[in-house]
C-alpha cells in the first residue's frame, strides 16, 4: 500500500523534473510514511510513498526487472502474486524481493500491455519501459485504488492523489462546471471527470498508455453481461459459500497486524466470521457508535457488532463518539479531494483512527450490497410490475397526490420508509433508465450550474451504454462503474490512507464479483428478499440476529444535524454571501432547497451536504487556506452564532 506519483515529457523531462516528483510524493506522505523512491531514465520518472505491509525489508519500489529495463511503482496488494511468482520462476525470471508488486515486471515481459489481466487484487500501477520509452497506467477491476492525471504545457503527469499534481508547476485548481452538475444531482462525478478541471480519474478496470507524448486508454474488464441459468439455489449456495471463504483467505495476507470494521450489518459480519474460521488467533474487531439524539441513536449499531463480536470471541475495539463535525470536515475534505455527498467520510475516518492504534491492515465488507443486491432501489422492477396492477387513474389521481404530501427524512424508520415510498411513486411510470437515476438523484431541478454544458453527464453517459438483458444485473453494472467506484471507495480509499491503514474489500475479488453477477435475479431477489442467496449462503455462518435483521447504512446522520446540531455550520458556509462570491450558483435555488429541507418536504441531506462540501473544497483548493484555519474559524463562526 502506498501513494504512486510520476511525470513523463517527449523528447526527454528537464532538469527539475526528478525533484518536482519528490515534490509530488511528499505531498502524499500519508499514503506512505514508511519509505520513499523515486527513479528518472530518459523521458519518464517516477516516484512512490509506501506503507510496508509484504516484504517489509525488501520491499522498495521502484522495483525493476532483471536488466533494469522496466520499473514499477504500484499502490495496493496482488493477493495471487504467490501462484504468479512461481509461474514466472518456471519460465526462467529471477526474483530479488518477497513483494507481491515484483511480479508486474515480469508479467510485462511476458505478456506486454495485456499483464494487468493476469492480476487479482487491488491496485493503480504505472510501468515505464525504458527501451521503448513508454509508460503504462492500470486501475485495479473496481476502481479500489484511485489515479488521476493531467496533460499541462506537453509534459503528462498521474498521481494517487490530485493535491500531488497540484505540486506541480503550471497545475492549478479550477472547478470543471460540467463535473459540479454531476456532484449537484448525483453526489459524485463519474470518470474521467473531477471537480478539478484538466485533471481526470482513470476510470476502473481501465489501461493508459503512454507513448511519444500521445495518450490512449481502453477497459480491460466488466462483469459479465448475461446471467447464467440451470442452477438452483442450492448449487448458487454451495459456489457463492466457497467463493466468499476463498476471497477472504486470500486478503487476510499480510506481514503486519490485520484487523476488521465490524458494522453489525450482515457484510462485515461476514467477513469477520470467514477471518475467525482461519485466524488462530482472536481477530482485531472495531466498531463506532453515536451519541446524543434520538437520531444518532437510530444509527447507532453497536448492539449488533457485539453480538458479532461475542459469537466469534474477537478482540474488539468499539467507541461511542458525538463527533466534532466542524473541525472534521475540512481535514477530511482535503484528504477526500472531491465533495461527495457520502457521510460516511465521518463514520470511517473515526473507526480508521481507531484501528490505527493496533493494525496497518483492515478488512471490510464493502461492496456486498452491489454484489448481492442489499439495497432498497432494487427492488424497483419488483415492485413496480405490482405497483402497476392498480388502475391508471387511481395512481394518477389518487395515489401520486397522497405521496406528494409525504414526509420525507432518514432520522427514524418511518421518515426513511415515507422517503422511499415516495421516490418510488414519483419515478414508478418512467422508463428502467430514468427510474434508476431518480432513485440516486439528490439534487433539485431548480440548482443549476452557471457556465456547464447540457447533454448526459457521467451517470447518464454509463446508463446508455447499459445492454445486460437481466433487470437486476443491468442495475448493479451500472453501479460498479459508478457509485461504488466514485463515492464508497473514493472515500474508503482516502480516509483510511489519511489514518495510515489499508483497507481491502474481499467481496470484490473479481472471481467472486463474476460468479455473483451471473446470478438471475429471481434467485438473488427471490420474492423480493433482499440479499436472498448471499444470506442463504451465510446460514450457519453467521448468527441469525445478523442476517435477518433490517438494513442500517453506514453513515452519520449528517440530514438530522443539518437541522439541529449543524445547522449553524450550515448556515455559516451556505449562505448568501458564500454562494454568489463563487458565482456558479444562484442563491434563490439554493435557498429554496434549504427551505423544503429544513420543512421536511424534500430530504436534501445529501445535496446540502454537497452544498457544504463545495464550499470547504473552493477554500481549500482555491483559496489556499489550510484545514486547520478553516477549522478555526468555522469553530469560531458556529459558536458565535
Amino acid at each position: 500500500m502506498c501513494g504512486i506519483v510520476g511525470v513523463a515529457r517527449t523528447p526527454h523531462l528537464p532538469p527539475e523534473s526528478l525533484e518536482a516528483v519528490r515534490r509530488m510524493a511528499a505531498s502524499i506522505v500519508h499514503r506512505g510514511p514508511d519509505d520513499e523512491g523515486v527513479h528518472e531514465a530518459g523521458q519518464v520518472a517516477l516516484g512512490m510513498r509506501r506503507l510496508s505491509i509484504i516484504d517489509l525489508a525488501g520491499g522498495h519500489q521502484p522495483i525493476a526487472n532483471e536488466d533494469e529495463t522496466i520499473r514499477v511503482v504500484c499502490n495496493g496488494e496482488i493477493y495471487n502474486f504467490r501462484s504468479l511468482r512461481a509461474d514466472l520462476e518456471k519460465r526462467g525470471h529471477r526474483f530479488r524481493t518477497g513483494s507481491d508488486v515484483e511480479v508486474i515486471v515480469h508479467l510485462y515481459e511476458e505478456h506486454g500491455d495485456g499483464f494487468v489481466e493476469y492480476l487479482s487484487g487491488m491496485f493503480a500501477l504505472a510501468v515505464s519501459d525504458e527501451r521503448r520509452q513508454r509508460l503504462i497506467l492500470a486501475r485495479d477491476r473496481f476502481g479500489q485504488k484511485p489515479l488521476y492525471w493531467t496533460n499541462v504545457g506537453g509534459t503528462f503527469a498521474f498521481a494517487s492523489e490530485i493535491k500531488a499534481l497540484l505540486a506541480l508547476p503550471g497545475v492549478r485548481a479550477a472547478i470543471d462546471k460540467n463535473a459540479l452538475s454531476e456532484y449537484l444531482a448525483m453526489g459524485y462525478a463519474v470518470a474521467p471527470r473531477t471537480l478539478f478541471d484538466g485533471v481526470q480519474k482513470v476510470a476502473p478496470a481501465t489501461r493508459l498508455v503512454w507513448e511519444q507524448g500521445a495518450v490512449r486508454q481502453e477497459t480491460y474488464w466488466r462483469l459479465p453481461e448475461r446471467v447464467r441459468s440451470g442452477l438452483s439455489v442450492g448449487d448458487w449456495t454451495e459456489l457463492i459459500r466457497a467463493e466468499l471463504r476463498r476471497a477472504v483467505d486470500e486478503h487476510m495476507v499480510s506481514d503486519v497486524p490485520i484487523g476488521a470494521f465490524l458494522s453489525g450489518g450482515i457484510d462485515s459480519s461476514a467477513v469477520v466470521a470467514l477471518m475467525a474460521e482461519r485466524s488462530s488467533r482472536p481477530v482485531n474487531t472495531y466498531s463506532i457508535g453515536y451519541a446524543g439524539s434520538a437520531a444518532a441513536e437510530y444509527y447507532n449499531e453497536l448492539s449488533y457488532a457485539k453480538i458479532v463480536a461475542d459469537r466469534f470471541a474477537t478482540n474488539h475495539h468499539e467507541i461511542l463518539v458525538a463527533p466534532d463535525v466542524t473541525r472534521l470536515l475540512p481535514k477530511l475534505l482535503w484528504h477526500v479531494e472531491e465533495p461527495i455527498s457520502d457521510s460516511a467520510i465521518v463514520t470511517t475516518w473515526l473507526v480508521s483512527e481507531l484501528a490505527a492504534q493496533s493494525v496497518k491492515v483492515i478488512l471490510s465488507g464493502v461492496g456486498g450490497d452491489e454484489l448481492f443486491a442489499g439495497y432498497k432501489r432494487y427492488l424497483g422492477t419488483h415492485y413496480t410490475q405490482r405497483y402497476r396492477r392498480i388502475p391508471a387513474w387511481v395512481r394518477r389521481q389518487i395515489v401520486r397526490p397522497l405521496a406528494g404530501i409525504l414526509p420525507s427524512g432518514r432520522q427514524n424508520r418511518a421518515m426513511d420508509l415515507a422517503r422511499y415510498a415516495r421516490k418510488f411513486i414519483q419515478a414508478s411510470e418512467l422508463p428502467w433508465r430514468e427510474q434508476y437515476r431518480e432513485f440516486l438523484r439528490i439534487g433539485s431541478d431548480g440548482i443549476r450550474v452557471a457556465g456547464a454544458c447540457a447533454g448526459f453527464d457521467g451517470f447518464d453517459r454509463v446508463c446508455g451504454a447499459e445492454q445486460a438483458e437481466d433487470e437486476l444485473l443491468r442495475l448493479l453494472r451500472i453501479d460498479a462503474l459508478t457509485q461504488l467506484p466514485e463515492d464508497l471507495l473514493l472515500l474508503t480509499d482516502k480516509v483510511t490512507m489519511a489514518a495510515s491503514i489499508e483497507c481491502r474489500a474481499p467481496f470484490l475479488d473479481h472471481r467472486l464479483a463474476e460468479t455473483a453477477a451471473q446470478i438471475p435475479a429471481d434467485i438473488k431477489l427471490h420474492r423480493g428478499e433482499l440479499k436472498f442467496i448471499l444470506k442463504r449462503a451465510l446460514e450457519g455462518i453467521v448468527p441469525d440476529e445478523i442476517l435477518h435483521r433490517g438494513k442500517r447504512g453506514f453513515g452519520a446522520p449528517l440530514g438530522a444535524w443539518l437541522k439541529s446540531e449543524l445547522r449553524s455550520l450550515r448556515d455559516a458556509v451556505v449562505n448568501r454571501e458564500t454562494v454568489e462570491r463563487r458565482g456558479v450558483l444562484e442563491w434563490s435555488a439554493v435557498r429554496e432547497a434549504i427551505g423544503l429541507h429544513d420543512a421536511g418536504r424534500e430530504d436534501y441531506s445529501d445535496l446540502l451536504t454537497v452544498l457544504i462540501n463545495l464550499e470547504i473544497w473552493c477554500r481549500l483548493f482555491l483559496d489556499g487556506c489550510s484545514p486547520d484555519d478553516i477549522a478555526t474559524e468555522l469553530h469560531e463562526r458556529t459558536l458565535a452564532a
